[in-house]
């Protein structure tokens, strides 16, 4: 571990004058940069820009800064193509994340985005994949405007983007489910509230998710996260043998996908309630002192501890009991007790634990809506219920506290709207990330493609009886997250009748939960066109070759490469290799 402070210069020895300076590498030149300025404490510069133009806007801005305001310039639609050094072209616009710690959401907050969205952003904002609420098309001269009107419903885009802690996400039936361990939300908005915008965590090596839940279907996916605390039971036996039981959370570091993933590490300790959140702090600031994490942005997350830099689960621990100054129990002798193959979305309608109340789960296909939409979520959520909505990484959206007579109303109003409580397999799995449509990483158009692709699945396999999270993703970034998809696409470019055409690589097998494994590259692409035909062999091949009770998980895992291959083929082929991240792909990937 680094002595150094984390805003420490690096002092380079003095050099001749005729010697030609070396070239400042990107991880330099960020780093640079962040110990110059705070961009929290610089608003005041976007409000100048916003007066003078987009042609103001300085690049160290464009570049980094912006992204501590949950701001990214927006792409020309091409993607990385027409780019240089694995980035593409930006445009006069930007798209913004909105923040919304554990997924909670107000109507009367909901309705200030839904304003916000058809006045600023042409009618369109997505769902992201940790509980933020993303607007596209936005001018220079609106962001002030929007960053005014969100502070003043209590939201902030602060935080959802930049080498920072990021949105805190949380179990969407947080309070409300039935069999929770614990209600874990209060302590997810207290993390969200003393670590995003925390000007002492402004400058991470890179970005820092978090995730907090006391759902027993681990519905935010902690094993991708950063550090995440899921609640866990222990019995403690006085001296006259009685037990007593006691709540507390397991603690995992180092989750993470990208271009290299990485399922979090169990550390062996039982964190008690009144210490969640100093262990969390305390990992925050190991992560930032990590000197060595600062060279290479693309290895720059805390997983690459674990991955290059020898670190494990036990000197984890000893690193995190010196911070904290006091030592942490150990792990009880029980099982976690991790849930078989579920769904983990929350679609649908599901009895609260408060008696005559319900929550009802709407499935938004590739997590996309109009300002109408938001509009329409806002008034039936106070209609129906108290005005209470939760976002979920599943880029769904629930209503809460609904009345069990009311529900059955309400699923008719949101079929109405298009957004339907009674989907397909493949509409209630089917994620995509932002593509080529507005990313300036992506190589494929991701949201298109993929409410094609479902349609086309539903056409093929009607009543498709088996879950399957069906991930489209744009680039290696995998913010579509398809390394823990069933079905993960990850997109590229081929040569196809002399055109370059979108394609998708293949990855299956990958899981969270009770069986949580990344998934395996197949060694099999395809152009975009015929993406829904080779899915369609694969899995009328599982049809056909499931034993009683197989689901598709389970067939995958028992399945060997070369089989499912000449399945997705039609015939027998050799694999291809997956394509090597662009230069300088992850640098700034705007995944969530």
């Amino acid at each position: 571990m680094s002595d150094l402070a984390p805003e420490a210069a690096v002092h380079l020895p003095a050099r001749p004058a005729k010697e030609t300076p070396l070239k400042e590498t990107k991880a330099q030149r960020s780093e640079r940069l962040k110990l110059a300025k705070n961009p929290w404490d610089a608003w005041d510069e976007v409000r100048q820009f916003a007066k003078e133009g987009r042609a103001s806007v300085l690049p160290e801005w464009t570049g980094l800064y912006f992204k501590w305001w949950g701001i990214y310039t927006q792409g020309d639609g091409l993607g990385v193509t027409g780019g240089v050094g694995g980035e593409g072209k930006a445009t006069e616009y930007f798209m913004m994340r909105i923040g919304l710690p554990n997924g909670l959401l107000t109507s009367t907050q909901l309705r200030v985005i839904a304003d916000l969205t058809k006045k600023y952003a042409r009618n369109l904002a997505d769902i992201t994949t940790r509980q933020n609420i993303q607007l596209h098309w936005l001018t220079i001269e609106s962001l002030p405007e929007i960053v005014d009107a969100l502070t003043a419903v209590g939201l902030s885009p602060k935080g959802a983007c930049g080498d920072v802690v990021r949105n805190v996400t949380g179990c969407p039936l947080a309070g409300l489910h039935q069999h929770e361990i614990i209600d874990a939300s209060p302590l997810a908005v207290e993390i969200a509230r003393k670590l995003t915008a925390n000007p002492a965590f402004y400058n991470l090596p890179r970005k820092f998710k978090i995730s907090v839940t006391g759902c027993p279907e681990w519905c935010s996916y902690p094993e991708i996260n950063d550090v995440a605390l899921t609640a866990i039971k222990r019995t403690i036996v006085h001296e006259n043998g009685t037990g007593v039981e006691e709540i507390g959370y397991t603690l995992r570091v180092g989750g993470g996908l990208s271009t290299e993933p990485h399922l979090a590490i169990r550390i062996p300790a039982f964190i008690r309630q009144d210490q969640a959140y100093a262990v969390v702090h305390a990992t925050a600031e190991i992560f930032r002192e990590q000197q060595e994490l600062r060279e290479n942005r693309t290895r720059a997350r805390i997983k690459y501890l674990f991955m290059r830099h020898g670190w494990t689960a036990e000197s984890f621990l000893a690193a995190l009991e010196a911070k904290l100054g006091y030592k942490l129990d150990p792990p009880p002798a029980t099982d976690e007790n991790l849930l078989d193959d579920i769904y983990r979305d929350h679609i649908g309608i599901t009895p609260q634990r408060q008696s005559g109340l319900s929550a009802v789960g709407a499935s938004v296909l590739r997590g996309r809506l109009s300002g109408d939409q938001l509009a329409a979520l806002a008034g039936l959520a106070e209609r129906y219920g108290d005005g209470q909505l939760r976002a979920t990484i599943m880029q769904n959206i629930l209503l809460v506290n609904v009345p069990d007579a009311k529900t059955a109303a309400l699923v008719v109003e949101l079929n109405s709207l298009g957004l339907h409580v009674d989907v397909s397999a493949f509409w209630r799995g089917a994620i995509a990330c932002t593509g080529t449509e507005f990313c300036k990483l992506a190589i494929a158009e991701t949201k298109g493609f993929s409410k094609w692709l479902v349609s086309e699945m539903e056409e093929r396999l009607p009543g498709f009886d088996q879950q399957i999270k069906l991930h489209v993703t744009g680039c290696t970034n995998s913010c579509g997250q398809h390394w823990i998809a069933d079905i993960g696409l990850e997109g590229k470019k081929i040569k196809k009748d002399g055109q370059s055409v979108d394609a998708f690589y293949f990855c299956v097998g990958g899981a969270v939960g009770k069986y949580a494994r990344t998934a395996r590259p197949l060694g099999y692409r395809a152009a975009a066109d015929e993406v829904p035909a080779a899915i369609e062999r694969m899995l009328r091949a599982y049809l056909l070759a499931r034993v009683e009770g197989e689901d598709l998980r389970s067939y995958f895992a028992r399945t060997d490469d070369d089989t499912l291959r000449a399945q997705l083929a039609g015939t027998v082929i050799d694999p291809v290799e997956r394509d090597a991240p662009p230069v300088g792909a992850g640098r700034h990937a705007p995944s969530e």
